[in-house]
């Protein structure tokens, strides 16, 4: 799995854990619809922190609880 898949993997999960769609964690955020769906959708391959931590303030995550997954732990280095 790639950092982009367990980044899509997870925004997915807390929708889904919050019972939310992606633009109502757009609007709780304040993120940009646009930006989040090209996370989503794979057009953004390095998402930045600052929309990361966007999207844990408004479900009150902090960053450890967005990446302490399995997955995340078990990301091997990528060539860049």
């Amino acid at each position: 799995m790639t950092l982009q898949h367990a980044v899509t993997r997870r925004i997915n999960e807390i929708c889904s854990e919050h019972n939310i769609t992606l633009g109502k964690l757009c609007t709780l955020s304040g993120s940009n619809p646009s930006t989040m769906c090209d996370i989503v959708n794979g057009v953004t391959k390095n998402p930045g922190i600052i929309t990361i931590k966007r999207l844990c303030d408004a479900i009150d995550y902090t960053l450890a609880q967005f990446f302490d997954t399995e997955y995340f732990n078990s990301l091997e280095q990528e060539d860049i």
